[in-house]
């Protein structure tokens, strides 16, 4: 008996293991919530408030968050230009990502034109299936920039705007640095909290199955198949894009970085896989900015560039709005010239950064896009509201690495980005990797500002 005793024990201890891995989790209850929302469709649908009550958990810790990164980040700096340095770089960096996705989608569209032969009679769409939110106020550029003035220094703190949230923690922070020693017990004081926070975001991240298991059970009870099969070329072909965006757009940038796309993806699949099923880039931004600081990139960049590239740097909503558009356009039998699509480009640039933080934003800026150019009815929307919470996958996958991926280039970028340990996180495995968290975790309750080593300058 005991000659058996001895190899079944690690095997267990493996399992055991894997059980407590949240990535595996969050595959068990996806796998559970597809089964329920097959089966029993009337159950699944009542399962939506499981993934509201965990999506309105992490947005309750993402604005301390943001504030304790990036206050402490910059308030530790010795040189102040450095975090205007930081966000310059990083809108350059995301205008010109965002405006190649959009051209991506545009060259896809007109090559494979999933919409061709469709022949749609706009009279006969319902315009009542386009959600309210799209028709009701569509986004403006005087709109985004009022948003980022809160109504008080401490409304940003507790309010739901990420923008608002980034603009006060950043003033904060320079008014800390320039503040000197009088000023450091407050810098010590957010540093402890930040502490304090992150173990409430480990808590949060933990329910991270239920949620995942309430959205696919409502997803797959609410649509089942019938919008698979309706639309299924412009689905195939949307993610099929994102697939190909992922390998040749973000495996270039992370081989002139000379770490692997691989290697990033699965140090981030617990994030990307909650990210895949609540289709929500916000539900991981606190464990992302966790996540990317042991990777051994420095706090001020993960702290301003991660939550500005939820805002601005969504790729895969780009190429989303681009291709959404011309499919509309050859259902209805409308011919747009390239004069007309590159205005249309020029549009979406713009309304793309008045719907930050705004949940289902990709759609808002295609309603706001239709009826700035004009060139379609409103109500084409009819047309794919149905699957837009499929084509949302492929959006939120790519925004979430997209913005790792931006978090590294301006890192090192910044030469604040430790390559040698960036290398050894990503070839780690298991116990590495945990070994890896626990050395993070040690260096956030240390004094000082939380970084595992002292960035290059």
């Amino acid at each position: 008996m005991s000659s058996h005793a001895g190899p079944v024990r690690p095997g267990r201890s493996r399992f055991r293991r894997l059980l407590g891995e949240l990535w595996f989790q969050v595959i068990v209850a996806a796998v559970l919530g597809v089964a329920v929302g097959l089966a029993a469709p009337g159950v699944g649908e009542n399962l939506k408030p499981l993934n509201d009550w965990f999506i309105a958990l992490v947005k309750m810790i993402v604005i301390p968050v943001v504030f304790c990164v990036v206050t402490t980040g910059i308030a530790s700096m010795d040189n102040l230009r450095k975090a205007g340095r930081i966000g310059a770089k990083s809108i350059g960096y995301f205008l010109v990502l965002s405006l190649l996705s959009m051209l991506i989608g545009l060259l896809v569209a007109n090559v494979f034109q999933p919409g061709a032969g469709m022949n749609v009679d706009p009279a006969t769409l319902d315009a009542s299936a386009v959600p309210a939110s799209a028709t009701e106020q569509h986004a403006s550029f005087t709109g985004f920039v009022s948003s980022l003035i809160p109504e008080s220094l401490f409304g940003a703190i507790t309010g739901d705007g990420i923008l608002a949230a980034l603009l006060i923690s950043i003033v904060f922070g320079v008014a800390l640095n320039m503040a000197g020693p009088s000023a450091a017990p407050l810098t010590s004081g957010i540093s402890a909290l930040s502490t304090v926070v992150f173990r409430i975001v480990g808590w949060v991240m933990r329910l991270a199955p239920i949620g995942t298991f309430g959205a696919l059970a409502t997803v797959v009870a609410t649509y089942g198949a019938g919008s698979l099969q309706q639309l299924g070329y412009l689905i195939l072909l949307f993610l099929g894009t994102c697939v190909l965006y992922v390998v040749v757009i973000l495996g270039a940038i992370m081989r002139v970085c000379r770490l692997s796309l691989l290697g990033l993806m699965r140090f981030l699949k617990a994030e990307l896989l909650v990210a895949l099923s609540t289709c929500s880039s916000e539900a991981v931004l606190p464990q992302l900015v966790r996540k990317l600081e042991i990777l051994g990139i420095g706090r001020p960049v993960v702290g301003i560039v991660i939550p500005s590239g939820f805002s601005f740097n969504l790729d895969g909503s780009a190429v989303y709005l681009t291709m959404a558009s011309l499919f509309l356009a050859q259902a209805l039998g409308i011919d747009l010239s390239w004069q007309q699509q590159l205005v249309m480009v020029g549009v979406m640039m713009l309304t793309s950064k008045g719907t930050a933080g705004i949940a289902g934003g990709a759609f808002i800026v295609l309603a706001s896009t239709i009826t700035a150019v004009g060139h379609m009815p409103l109500a084409a929307l009819a047309l794919i509201v149905g699957i837009d919470r499929i084509l949302n996958e492929g959006r939120v996958f790519i925004n979430v690495l997209g913005n790792a991926v931006a978090a590294i280039v301006i890192g090192k970028w910044e030469k604040d980005f430790d390559h040698d340990r960036a290398t050894t996180v990503l070839s780690a495995r298991g116990e590495q990797v945990e070994a890896l968290e626990a050395e993070y975790e040690a260096a956030q309750r240390s004094p000082g500002t939380g970084h595992l080593r002292t960035p290059r300058r």
